[in-house]
């Protein structure tokens, strides 16, 4: 314990330097204009960051399984589904683009009943529920991805550029209005995610020992899917999709810290993700000036860490 508690105080000094790294480099022009704006970029890699961590972590628990995140639902292409339409039917100039409070609602009401959707009516629990949700998730999500794909090859191009700045993870343009409702709806979240830390540590042990434990084993499979729906729905509706940083934080967080003990595990992936995030759009606005998104490089290294994974873990089964 003495150990993580050290290796925590590490990540929160990282976190620090990071922060303020990013917060007083090279501010051009005025300070009260600029520091600000940065500030309000941070939080909402600080939001994004804790939300997919705790999302990410839980969803593994339930699913017993480190390389699957609740991306694989189909989330993402719900919420690329809900931006293409609304580019598609009704243009870049409608009132669900420019009221970005509209937009916000409406992407995160979408992925959330879409996951209310497959989770009240798949979820069976005398028929491996986890296993059956995770396939039809992804069937579902490559189907998304597909109809989305065939409605943008149709959209104008000029519009099309303007539904790309939507379809990838930024935090340039995050409005501090949205940043507001997202932190009431990550607290509310937050506060029944920290009632059943304990629980979680308990479901780690596989359904027959939580139940034999006093575990309504089901049930708490059923509201953790339903909160880390909320959770990546509010995060991905304010800055965008984020497909590996779930992967690569929680299983960094599991290397770094090994210990069984959620409230450790998810403080710790939380951390490293407000590193990754911060000390990435650090990157990207001072090393690569703005020419690439930090969305683009954590899903090029989330995807060659998840072949690592993928590779590691046939090895250890074979």
């Amino acid at each position: 314990m003495q150990k993580n508690s050290t290796k925590l105080i590490f990540l929160i000094l990282l976190v620090i330097i990071c922060v303020l790294l990013y917060g007083f480099y090279d501010i051009k022009g005025g300070f009260d204009y600029a520091f600000p704006r940065r500030m309000i970029r941070v939080a909402a890699m600080i939001i994004t960051g804790i939300a997919i961590s705790y999302s990410t972590v839980v969803f593994q628990t339930i699913t017993h399984n480190r390389i699957l995140t609740p991306s694989v639902m189909g989330l993402d292409s719900m919420y690329e589904v809900v931006q293409t339409f609304i580019y598609f039917f009704a243009g870049s100039m409608s009132v669900w683009i420019i009221n970005k409070y509209l937009n916000f609602g409406a992407a995160v009401l979408a992925m959330v009943l879409f996951a209310l959707f497959l989770y009240r009516f798949l979820f069976r629990a005398d028929k491996h529920p986890i296993y059956l949700l995770l396939l039809i998730g992804m069937i579902l999500g490559t189907l998304l991805g597909s109809f989305v794909t065939f409605l943008q090859v149709m959209i104008d191009p000029v519009e099309y550029l303007g539904l790309q700045t939507l379809l990838f993870a930024s935090f340039t343009n995050v409005k501090a209005e949205l940043l507001y409702i997202a932190i009431g709806i990550l607290l509310l979240s937050f506060i029944y995610g920290y009632r059943i830390m304990k629980k979680l540590d308990v479901m780690s042990l596989g359904r027959e020992n939580a139940i034999n434990l006093g575990i309504n084993y089901d049930r708490m499979v059923m509201n953790i899917l339903i909160l880390s729906s909320i959770l990546i729905a509010t995060s991905t509706a304010l800055v965008g999709p984020i497909t590996f940083l779930g992967l690569i934080v929680a299983n960094l967080s599991y290397q770094y810290l090994v210990t069984y003990k959620h409230s450790v595990l998810i403080l710790g992936a939380s951390l490293i993700s407000i590193v990754a995030l911060v000390g990435g759009q650090f990157l990207v606005e001072h090393i690569f000036e703005l020419r690439t998104t930090i969305s683009v490089i954590i899903n090029f290294v989330g995807g060659i860490y998840f072949i690592y994974l993928l590779i590691k873990e046939s090895r250890a089964s074979g």
